[in-house]
């Protein structure tokens, strides 16, 4: 007989012999109505849960501007880029589809399409995202079944089709970027593992092929390049040496149809070198923008985009002279971004800039005063939070008072002062949010918690595989410093947080439920198929990316310290704490690790970090950072009832403390042989595309515990409100130091 999910055993196992009538009674169902009762319900009732799995809508680190405005028709999505100098990419060792060769339904009319970027500029397309984000919680995630997802897949299969007809006319450069900039959009918004990233990128080289031979031909024909003029109103802008009036730059706001070649060829570059960021090919992406540059030295939008790959890659040197050439030219600081991002530089090393944090700080002083007063301005002028120039004037703060927190909280250690640009800078970007939705919160783990009870997981259900490791855990937990741990293996790859798994679950969620209606074996059989396909594809993710981010001098290293293919991958969506009962369901035998740090160091680490827009928007409030804390931590006591022993807990500062005695404990729960190198995990080449890019390069250190005190007299409210939850008792088995740590 087979045991039940919590490990007890039947009465003939212990050797007892059951009479007949209560073995009549107590018989295991030999009909699925029991089954479908015991099991396909309690999934159905997941259904009707809001896509459960993502608290935080989006992990991805990337600079996101979408700079080129939009028309009214389907073709003004702005984003690109495409390549014929830049080397293509291998899409894996094995075969690869081509985008132009797939075969898409044939229209007979053009479908509009309604779900499409809205442009303008970072700070308001960031604006306008995150009140989409906030409003639609609970559609606006990754679950393949809601209105927004299929509205997306509807308007991709237009724009392939619109692409496939216009294949061979002269209008096949323009369908070809339309299309891979709406893929790169689709891709930004929902996050499953980069589904379309490979087809963007192979568009946009398509379409950049197109148009480097259109550019010879105006060359070779005598024909203008770029535009001379370009009406504004009723003014001529004309390239005066200026910011936005030189150059490139004056076309940065032009839909694809008004760009002159050279302007078109600089934005597609670009945009290609975004969609490279965004795949984790972040020296593909440095080619990418170095080919736009080519054009234009001073295109703002490829500095600024070039800089934060150059910081995932630890150039911080060339990174902050990027930042610094775009604030110098940004008059109307439309990429606030570059203000943190040249912060993030200088905290890591003050020298990568000439004065240092002198010469920011400076710029600042002058500039803050001047965005305040546009802000009051336009609150005058609209009288109403929710007007883009003012969204645009509050992001700029928030991104100015954060740099200045930084400064002061690294180099002058004034901490009175760092916080009071802590709180401004959360409050303007609280400013241009919804309100946080707490009922909706404790909602959803209210009915996560009465589905997945004890006895919910059947018995052989899943795959037998340990391929893929899952990293759980609240954000700023030390997670980072756990993958790259664990990356530095010569069997483990690490694969960071664009989840494969995490992406799919909405529609193996549903196929599950669908195929729990059919007999038994098929069922079994289905939900293996579907963990497989999951193995499969972040197999196929890493050979995409390792085929394009290897040097010869990479490969050479690698091969002789990497003789076999890797046999863990590692998926480090935090979030899917929330999903441990499904990674449980498909992977019964893969490794949960939840990293856990002490409690204020991470919460206060979440308030004071400046995420993307999206999945951790309200940590930057006291208020809503206590509820998603209470969250994270009802489910984890939740799982450890229902599941215990399932999930593997590590403490952050066990590893700090003495990574030398946990480092072996967690290869060998991994289930991979001792390897020395990974205690050397900082020296290895690997980009970390996280907010501890810059902390990981660095190794292990520990005088960063219990930072959170430095500012313990401002942090009164948010102790009240964590209360008890200050001290996180918690056993573990991988641990050579105490049991667990207090506040």
């Amino acid at each position: 007989m087979v045991s039940n999910s919590n490990g007890s055993s039947s009465a003939e196992e212990r050797g007892g012999q059951m009479p007949v009538a209560a073995a009549a009674k107590n018989a295991p169902p030999s009909t699925w109505t029991v089954f479908l009762f015991h099991f396909a319900l309690p999934m159905a009732l997941v259904a009707i849960l809001s896509n459960i799995n993502d608290i935080y809508s989006g992990l991805v680190s990337f600079p996101s501007h979408i700079l080129h405005a939009g028309d009214n028709n389907a073709g003004s999505i702005q984003k690109p880029s495409t390549e014929s100098n830049v080397k293509k990419p291998t899409l894996s060792p094995k075969e690869r589809p081509s985008a132009a060769s797939i075969q898409h339904p044939q229209t007979q009319t053009t479908a509009k399409i309604t779900t499409r970027p809205t442009v303008t500029t970072k700070s308001s397309t960031t604006a306008e995202s995150s009140k989409t984000t906030s409003s639609n919680r609970r559609h606006r995630q990754n679950a393949a079944s809601d209105p927004f997802h299929q509205q997306m897949e509807s308007n991709i299969r237009t724009l392939r089709n619109q692409y496939k007809q216009a294949v061979n006319t002269p209008t096949e450069y323009l369908a070809a970027i339309k299309l891979a900039d709406f893929l790169k959009y689709r891709d930004t918004v929902i996050h499953d593992g980069g589904t379309y990233q490979m087809e963007a990128i192979e568009v946009y080289s398509r379409a950049v092929s197109l148009l480097e031979d259109m550019w010879r031909k105006m060359m070779t024909n005598g024909e203008d390049t770029r535009k001379t003029t370009i009406a504004h109103g009723n003014e001529q802008l004309v390239d005066d040496g200026n910011d936005y009036s030189t150059g490139l730059n004056r076309e940065l706001f032009l839909d694809y149809e008004s760009k002159s070649i050279e302007g078109l060829l600089c934005a597609v570059y670009c945009n290609l070198g975004k969609s490279y960021f965004m795949s984790n090919m972040f020296e593909r992406s440095v080619q990418s923008h170095n080919q736009c540059l080519s054009y234009d030295h001073k295109y703002m939008d490829a500095l600024s985009s070039r800089g934060q790959s150059y910081i995932i890659l630890g150039k911080y040197k060339e990174a902050a002279t990027d930042f610094y050439h775009v604030l110098q030219m940004d008059s109307n600081r439309l990429f606030g971004n570059v203000v943190t991002g040249l912060a993030r530089c200088l905290s890591a090393d003050e020298s990568v800039l000439d004065g240092g944090w002198h010469s920011l700080v400076k710029l600042l002083e002058a500039d803050i005063p001047r965005q305040e007063e546009s802000l009051r301005r336009a609150k005058e002028l609209t009288n109403n939070n929710a007007d883009g120039t003012a969204k645009h004037h509050a992001d700029t703060l928030k991104h100015m008072h954060h740099a200045m927190f930084q400064y002061h909280d690294t180099k002058t250690k004034n901490v009175s002062e760092a916080w009071k640009h802590l709180s401004k800078g959360n409050e303007f970007k609280m400013s241009t949010l919804a309100p946080f939705d707490e009922a909706f919160e404790i909602d959803k783990v209210s009915r996560l918690k009465s589905v997945f009870t004890e006895g919910f997981w059947p018995a052989g259900m899943g795959s037998e595989t340990k391929t893929p490791i899952f990293i759980i855990g609240f954000v700023r937990s030390g997670s980072t410093l756990l993958e790259r741990i664990l990356d530095a293996h010569p069997l483990i790859v690490g694969t960071g947080e664009d989840s494969v798994f995490n992406g799919r679950l909405d529609s193996i969620r549903n196929d599950i439920i669908k195929a729990s209606t059919t007999g038994q074996d098929e069922f079994l059989q289905t939900v293996k198929k579907l963990a497989d396909d999951v193995v499969i594809d972040m197999r196929k993710r890493w050979e995409i990316i390792d085929a394009n981010t290897k040097s010869e001098e990479d490969l050479s290293q690698e091969e002789a310290r990497r003789s076999q293919e890797p046999t863990r991958f590692v998926d480090k969506m935090l979030s899917n704490y929330m999903n441990v009962g499904f990674i449980h369901l498909l992977f019964p035998n893969a490794l949960i690790l939840h990293v856990v740090r002490e409690p204020m160091d991470s919460i206060f680490s979440a308030f004071k970090h400046d995420f993307p827009p999206g999945g951790f928007d309200y940590t930057s409030d006291f208020a809503s950072l206590a509820r998603l804390y209470h969250s994270y931590r009802d489910v984890m006591e939740h799982w450890d009832k229902v599941l215990p022993g399932r999930v593997t807990h590590i403490r952050y500062e066990d590893m700090v403390k003495d990574l030398p005695g946990m480092a072996p404990k967690i290869l060998e729960k991994a289930g991979v042989p001792w390897d020395p190198v990974v205690l050397e995990f900082h020296q290895k080449k690997h980009a970390v595309n996280t907010l501890s890019t810059t902390q990981v390069r660095k190794g292990v250190y520990s005088h960063h515990l219990k930072g959170w005190k430095r500012y313990e007299e401002f942090l009164g409210p948010l102790l009240k409100r964590i209360g008890s939850r200050v001290e996180f008792k918690l056993n573990t088995s991988l641990t050579t130091l105490s049991s667990y740590y207090p506040a």
